[in-house]
This record gives C-alpha cells, structure tokens and sequence, in this order.
C-alpha cells in the first residue's frame, strides 16, 4: 500500500496524499510555504481522498491566496528567524515567564526553551513550561499572551470554557489575541 503521492489538481496545483493513522478523516490542510497537504485514513483510498479534494477547490483556492498574502508579509519576517540568538532567547523568555509568574501568582516546575517545530508553547500535567525560542520574534502583548496561556494550563488543562475565561482574565480578549498569534505561528513554525 502507498505511503504518499503529489496529484496536480486544476485551479489548485500540486497537492500532497499522505495515509495518517491518526487520521479519523480526511484532513486538508494550507500552510504557508507548504502547500496543501491531505491527511488520509487508512479506511479511505487514495482515489477516493482525490474525488473528495477536488469536490473542496473553491475552498482551497480562498486559502491558497490568504497564504500567498501571509507568504509575502512574513518573507522578511522569517529571514530575521534564522538568526535567532539562543542563549539570549532563553534569557529573555525565562525572566518574562518569572516575571508574569511572579505577578499573576502561579508556580511552575520546570522551564524548557526549545526550538520546535509545531509549537509556541506547551505546559505539561507535570506542570512543565515548554516554550519556543521563535516567540521572541513575536511583539512583547503576544509574547505575554503565550505566556499567559501557558501558565493557566497550570490550572486548567484544557481549552473548555473554563479556561478562556480565566485566560481572558489576564489578556483582556484572549480570542484575539489567539488570532494575531496564529497569523504569525504560520510563518515561524
């Protein structure tokens, strides 16, 4: 059984098949850089999958020019990510992270400033901070709001209701903040 196969589809261009055992359903994904990407389950052909894609091409030809938009605005953006001081990174974020600690009342393990690749920041059930040396490029407000978000994981450890809430708490309009985020998440990871 084939792993993986690239279709040219019309109006869309190449789009990449790929079998996922996570995958429960079909998956199509746009990310800047990358292209379009299918998630396929293993119950689903890949014939099947192409059928199912090629019914969405309207869909994907909206996202595909909001990513060319985002390619063009974070070209310069991602050029200065390369150069990214480690040692400074971690220096910066630790005592941003002490800081915001410090002031909002909350305790934490252990720290980790690592350079990933699918996340700014993670908190673990061990109560563990993982943050992405890549957030020091963000503005100082979205540093914060990482931060932020991580920190109440320490509470809350999941993204209920509950959690927004509490995380609107310390961020004003989370939500919002989440959306600057991910615009540019999609050009640093």
């Amino acid at each position: 059984m084939m792993k993986s196969i690239t279709v040219e589809i019309d109006g869309v261009g190449p789009v990449f098949f790929k079998r996922s055992r996570r995958a429960k359903h079909l998956n199509i994904s746009i990310r800047p850089f990358k292209g379009v990407r299918v998630a396929v389950p293993y119950n689903l052909s890949f014939k099947r999958a192409e059928k199912i894609v090629c019914s969405k091409v309207p869909w994907m030809q909206k996202h595909l020019k909001k990513m060319e938009r985002v390619e063009q605005e974070h070209i310069s953006f991602l050029n200065s990510s390369v150069n990214i001081d480690r040692v400074e990174a971690k220096k910066v974020l630790i005592k941003r992270l002490n800081e915001l600690t410090k002031k909002h009342g909350f305790t934490y393990n252990k720290v980790f400033i690592r350079n990933q690749r699918t996340r700014l920041g993670s908190c673990s059930f061990k109560n563990n901070i993982n943050l992405n040396m890549k957030l020091i490029l963000l503005p100082d407000e979205l540093i914060d709001y990482v931060i932020l978000h991580e920190l109440v994981h320490l509470k809350i450890k999941n993204h209920s209701k509950d959690f927004w809430k509490e995380l609107d708490k310390f961020v004003g309009d989370a939500k919002a903040l989440r959306s600057k985020v991910k615009e540019y998440q999609l050009g640093l990871i």
